[in-house]
Formats: C-alpha cells, sequence, structure tokens
C-alpha cells in the first residue's frame, strides 16, 4: 500500500507537534508501507521525500493564498506516478497548511483522505493577527477537508469533541482517536559519563544552575501556549526557584513584545530566570530538562501537548492547565499537577478569571518545587506512563488499522 503524508513540517524545518508527529508516524510506518512525503518548504535530498516552493507569482502575497499555492504544487506530486510507476493508494495530511492538498488529491485521483487533527482554526482566533483576510481562507480550507475527509484523526478525546463541535455536519463515526506519540530512545534523561558531561556544560553554556529547584517551559510564543500567564504566575515562587524558558518563534510583534516585558520585569525582581530565545536542538532540550524540578504547560489550547510527553519521558513531572487532551497525558497526583480553568466559549481559551488561574498556577508550582523527592516521584512515574501508553509503534498500528479499513 502506498500513503502519501501530506505536511507543512518536515526536516530540517520542525517547528511544533505536528511536524514532530509526521517524523514519528512515518518512521513506523516505512517498516510496512511504501511511504512518500510532500512538504513546504522546498526541496528535500531524502529518498521519498519531495517539498515545495511557494509559486513564483504567489511570494509576497497574503500567506494563506501562499499555503494554498503550495497544496497545488502538491497536488500534482501525488498525482505523478513515482519513478517504480507506483501512484498513491490513500493521502493522510496534517494541518490546515496541507488539508486542501489532500482534499483535492482525494477528489482528482479518486483515493481516501484521512486528515490529522493537530488543532482547530475556530480555536485559534488570534491567528487573524497574523493571516489577516487569510485567516478566513485558512477555516474554510480546514473545514472543506474535514467536511470531505474519509477518516478524521483527532489526537485526543478532548480535541474530538472539539471537532464534532466545530463541525457537527461530520459523521462521528468517521472521527477517531489516536494519541501522539514519542520516540522513547531520543528523549532520556542521560546516565553515561560522557553525555553528563556534555549536558553540564550545555547548562553551563545557558547560565543554568543545576542545584537550583527549577521550573521549565518549552514552546513556541504563541496565545495558546499561555507563557504570558506562566510569567505572571513566576512572580510569586519562592526566591530561590529558577524559571527556565525555551521559548521563541513569536506568532506576532505584539505577543513577542509582551512576552518580552514580563521576562524582564520578572528578572528585574528575582534572580534565575533564564530566557533562551530560540528553539534548541533535542539534546540541549533534554540537557534542559534534566535539569528541571518540573515542567511548566500553561497552554489555554492544546490538543494533546506532545511537548508533555518529552518532558514525562525525560523523567520530569508536569504542572500543566487542565484543558483540551492535557488530562490525558497528566495523571494529576501521579505524574504531575493540573491546575483548573474555566474559560471563555469565544474560542480564544481565555481563562474566565485570570487572576485565579494565576494563582492556581503559582501555587501548583510552588508545591511542585518545594517537594523534590515527590517531584522526583511524579517523574518516574512519568516516564512509566509514556513507556506504557504512548509509543510511536502503537500510534502507527491504530492508523494503519485505519488505513486498511479505507482502501
Amino acid at each position: 500500500m502506498r500513503i502519501d503524508l501530506l505536511t507543512r513540517e518536515y526536516p530540517p524545518h520542525v517547528y511544533g507537534g505536528a511536524g514532530v508527529h509526521v517524523v514519528g508516524l512515518g518512521e513506523v510506518l516505512r517498516r510496512t508501507l511504501d511511504v512518500r512525503v510532500h512538504c513546504f518548504e522546498g526541496p528535500r535530498d531524502e529518498p521519498g521525500v519531495r517539498g515545495y516552493d511557494v509559486p513564483a507569482g504567489l511570494a509576497g502575497a497574503n500567506s494563506a493564498l501562499g499555503t494554498l499555492g503550495v497544496d497545488l504544487e502538491m497536488v500534482a506530486g501525488v498525482a505523478a506516478p513515482g519513478e517504480d510507476g507506483t501512484t498513491t493508494d490513500l493521502v493522510h495530511s496534517h494541518t490546515w497548511y496541507a488539508n486542501m492538498a489532500g482534499h483535492l488529491a482525494s477528489l482528482l485521483l479518486d483515493v481516501p483522505h484521512v486528515v490529522t487533527a493537530h488543532s482547530l482554526e475556530p480555536l485559534r482566533p488570534w491567528k487573524a493577527e497574523q493571516l489577516g483576510g487569510g485567516y478566513a481562507l485558512s477555516g474554510w480550507a480546514e473545514r472543506t477537508a474535514y467536511e470531505g475527509a474519509a477518516a478524521v484523526i483527532a489526537v485526543s478525546g478532548g480535541m474530538r469533541e472539539d471537532i464534532l463541535r466545530c463541525y457537527p455536519a461530520l459523521d462521528p463515526d468517521r472521527v477517531h482517536v489516536v494519541h501522539n506519540g514519542i520516540d522513547l530512545d531520543a528523549w532520556v534523561r542521560p546516565t553515561g559519563p560522557e553525555d553528563l558531561a556534555r549536558d553540564a556544560a550545555t547548562l553551563a553554556r545557558f547560565g543554568i544552575d543545576p542545584d537550583r529547584p527549577t521550573v521549565v517551559f518549552v514552546g513556541r510564543i504563541t496565545r495558546q501556549k499561555g507563557l504570558p500567564y506562566l510569567l505572571r504566575a513566576c512572580a510569586g515562587l519562592p526566591p530561590e526557584v529558577q524559571v527556565v524558558l525555551v521559548a521563541g518563534a513569536p506568532d506576532t510583534p505584539g505577543i513577542a513584545a509582551e512576552v518580552t516585558g514580563l521576562v524582564e520585569g520578572l528578572a528585574a525582581t528575582r534572580s534565575g530566570v533564564v530566557w533562551i530565545d530560540q528553539m534548541l536542538p533535542r539534546e540541549d532540550v533534554v540537557a534542559v530538562l534534566s535539569a528541571a524540578t518540573v515542567f511548566a504547560c500553561p497552554s489555554v489550547y492544546e490538543p494533546l501537548g506532545i511537548v508533555n510527553l518529552e518532558a514525562m519521558a525525560v523523567g520530569v513531572p508536569v504542572v500543566g492547565t487542565a484543558t483540551g487532551g492535557i488530562p490525558e497525558v497528566v495523571v494529576d497526583g501521579e505524574t504531575g499537577w493540573l491546575v483548573p480553568i474555566d474559560q471563555v466559549t469565544d474560542g480564544t481559551g481565555t481563562p474566565t478569571d485570570p487572576d485565579r488561574f494565576v494563582a492556581d498556577l503559582t501555587a501548583a508550582l510552588t508545591s511542585a518545587t518545594a517537594d523534590p523527592a515527590r517531584a522526583a516521584a511524579f517523574g518516574a512515574a512519568s516516564r512509566r506512563r509514556v513507556e506504557e501508553h504512548f509509543t510511536w509503534e502503537a500510534v502507527a498500528a491504530r492508523t494503519v488499522e485505519i488505513y486498511r479499513s479505507l482502501v
């Protein structure tokens, strides 16, 4: 069976969970299937992978138009027979950026289209800041693809509920839950002398004190990740607690300025505020996570949160918002702490009582950092949980079941 995976993100250009998902899933699928990958941001050298640039005539246009231009190029690429003469049996798209390519390829070639839902455009209205009128196009593309798909995969039960609420025309029987996965060998706490020495050098390079209780955040600077709430919460932490932020790629100048102001304000009142304003290679992230007492996930919108799986795989407990798919990953009182949140229903995920949410975040992080022994026990339980429930082999097996039901 030949499967064509359609995605915006693919190495070396991976920015978030959707890209991590495609890489992890594709690696396992290749063991039993003929997998071709179509992605954005130009040609790749990897066999079976084809990258596309924005068509020259759309360069400089609204970014949503450029996306749709790449989608059309992808459709042509999928439709062309491979060097071995094969044609696709099924197309599987990831995020709205590639959903329209999947939808059109399905119509053109009369093959099933599977969509994996990593997020939903109606629940990210702040993207209007980025895309302007293009946000209306991204929403249209997503809705059209979802309603036309042979199957929609939600990365959590919470995400499935969101899909059916946002797109009530969808037949619930076509919406399946397949959790995200984690590469257990890639995300593991180092123990060997050479690895420990390398990690110590990494911490020294960034100015991280391995002997202080430490809260770590890793993520893009975007509204859904809730970083401003975390920064306000950290102002109330005990003075000995170190705060490490691996946070870059801001969505807009506005949120970049807001986060910069909050970090500067926090650093003016306490020591041990470390901001690494770039997305690091995996081995550096593992080093930073290994120094953490607790990982913070203050998201106001999170379909599942691969970043939580990565921290848990390294043996770090999580303080996470009780929203979206996070409660399906973090077990309150066992692998971490869930922070309650009541949210407005306008799609922004904004807490109805932001001050209460911030106070509850502060309380959970204080509890986590005050008892390192308990945090370590929760971290060990976290590693066991991802080993038992979130491997890419399990994700791929369930995904192949869906493929075979359609082909």
